[in-house]
């Protein structure tokens, strides 16, 4: 027995057992890095538990968490692959809320960008020239999906759909115009934010595509009282003023 647990001991003191750090697994849209990673910041100062985040497109996500990876929280760019996560039974009963809003912009390179009109029939091929048109993967990551939803609504989808670079994620769209490999790109408002080297000259029309709906819930695989903290952690006043001054409209 160790000398301060022998004098313990003999003094008839009890010694307190430090209780040990949980960790809280996310899987999140690849969109909410900024935000989320500053709210994990937060959480990780005030309670000494660790946050760790894998963020990804958000189909990619939601097949892993089906095929059985390890996760506490999802939080999804879109409500549909939320719906398939829950479907196979994976989201806890009564803990799926839906927590951000987002928009969708057209990004161009550097901080001198004309702006442009953007409208049914607008000359996006025009504009982009012999450069590339840089999105997410537009039939799988909810970023790409809804800004092929949105021109196609405006009649410009068939001009440039040849032009597109698809990317496995926003960020990775957001990448691609950032170091001036594409002119171009359509990301959302908060993705726009977080990088001062391209700007936003346009935003698209909200009523051309679904609404953008980030929700979150726990997973069945969750186990800690820190899971449950951390997903209420994102829509506390703290968390609320995080997303929101990274261009997110706050739902929850």
């Amino acid at each position: 027995m160790s000398r301060p647990l022998i004098l313990a001991a003999a003094l008839g003191v009890v010694l307190a057992t430090p209780s040990l750090a949980e960790e809280v697994v996310v899987f999140a849209a690849a969109s909410l890095k900024t935000a989320l990673d500053a709210v994990a910041a937060d959480f990780q100062a005030e309670t000494g538990n660790t946050v760790t985040i894998s963020y990804g497109g958000s189909s990619a996500l939601a097949k892993q968490i089906i095929e059985g990876a390890p996760a506490d929280i999802f939080v999804s760019a879109a409500v549909t692959w939320m719906d398939e996560v829950e479907k196979a039974g994976l989201v806890v009963d009564g803990t799926r809320r839906d927590l951000f809003g987002n928009s969708l912009v057209l990004v161009a390179h550097g901080k001198d960008a004309a702006p442009v009109a953007i409208a049914p029939g607008f000359d996006l091929a025009g504009l982009l020239g012999d450069g590339k048109l840089s999105m997410a993967m537009v039939d799988s990551v909810p970023a790409g999906q809804y800004g092929k939803e949105s021109l196609q609504s405006l009649g410009v989808w068939p001009s440039v759909e040849p032009l597109v670079a698809q990317s496995e994620n926003v960020r990775a769209a957001l990448a691609l115009v950032s170091t001036g490999e594409a002119p171009l790109g359509i990301v959302y408002a908060s993705d726009a934010v977080s990088d001062d080297t391209v700007t936003v000259v346009g935003t698209f029309p909200a009523d051309s595509h679904r609404p953008i709906i980030y929700p979150g819930a726990l997973l069945t695989g969750s186990a800690d009282a820190a899971d449950a903290a951390f997903l209420k952690a994102l829509s506390s006043d703290a968390g609320d003023a995080r997303f929101r001054e990274q261009g997110f409209a706050i739902l929850n």
